[in-house]
């Protein structure tokens, strides 16, 4: 047990699966107190028993966070339950690469809905306490993928980058609060949203590995958590590519991987 989030209460959105569910069940281990937000219903309740077999407490809420009204509501359910959040984490996100031809703007809306209007509507639902305390942490997890633009994945990237600009501008707004604002920036992940993906994924991150990453640079309460190293570089590189190369290298890639085969996160 890490003494630091004992009975601290954190509460996690897209907590059902993937790396939400990882975080969850390795703070349950350290005695954090966890507020569990996500669609799925069932699959939180299965989450909560492996949290309570762990000794520790948690709460359940359902929503979908690109709903305001349902995630204002689901989160004062989880305040009545367990007390504001001493750290929000916004893990919830969905994606689905798509080539020009069968570009869907219904889809696109629900990228950016759920990955950056959702993280915002969360924020709202839990600032105005911290700042009352002046006492707090947020944590948003974006992508590398918004580190520039992604052939195929235009919406993913989007709401990525916007979400990392979001966090960013908060995080100067907040300091003299006492709030603490951290953005983490992953690639490629062993979770379910990458589980149909048909491409080549470099430097594969296994979830519990990337768990103890997160949680190592929450508790040192750092502005960046970015991995792996080999990809946040090779990312951060392509951003000094002119646009012309870019746009060929994509074009190379949606050639040999047709962004339609490639399945949904």
């Amino acid at each position: 047990m890490i003494p630091s989030w004992e009975n601290r209460i954190v509460y996690i959105t897209g907590a059902s699966s993937g790396l939400g569910e990882g975080l969850a069940l390795a703070l349950a281990r350290c005695g954090a107190r966890l507020g569990l937000v996500a669609r799925r219903r069932q699959l939180l309740e299965q989450l909560a028993a492996q949290v309570e077999a762990e000794q520790a407490r948690a709460a359940i809420a359902t929503c979908d966070v690109g709903d305001r009204a349902a995630v204002e509501q689901a989160f004062g359910q989880l305040e009545q339950q367990l007390g504001p959040p001493d750290v929000l984490i916004l893990s919830a996100g969905c994606n689905r690469f798509m080539s020009i031809e069968h570009f869907d703007a219904a889809v696109a809306e629900q990228i950016l809905r759920t990955n950056l209007l959702g993280a915002l509507y969360c924020i709202g639902a839990v600032l105005p306490g911290m700042l009352q305390r002046g006492a707090g942490h947020i944590v948003g997890v974006s992508s590398v993928s918004g580190f520039r633009g992604v052939a195929g994945s235009g919406p993913y990237s989007a709401s990525k980058a916007g979400l990392s600009m979001l966090l960013e501008s908060l995080r100067a707004d907040l300091a003299p609060h006492g709030i603490a604002v951290t953005a983490v920036h992953p690639g490629f992940v062993r979770t379910p949203m990458t589980a149909g993906h048909r491409f080549p994924m470099p430097f594969l991150v296994e979830r519990e590995r990337a768990v103890v990453i997160m949680l190592r640079g929450i508790e040192r309460r750092r502005r960046q958590i970015d991995f792996p190293w080999p990809m946040v570089w090779a990312l951060r590189l392509a951003r000094l590519l002119p646009a012309a190369v870019w746009e060929w290298i994509g074009r190379l890639l949606n050639r040999r991987y047709p962004p339609r085969r490639r399945a949904a996160g």
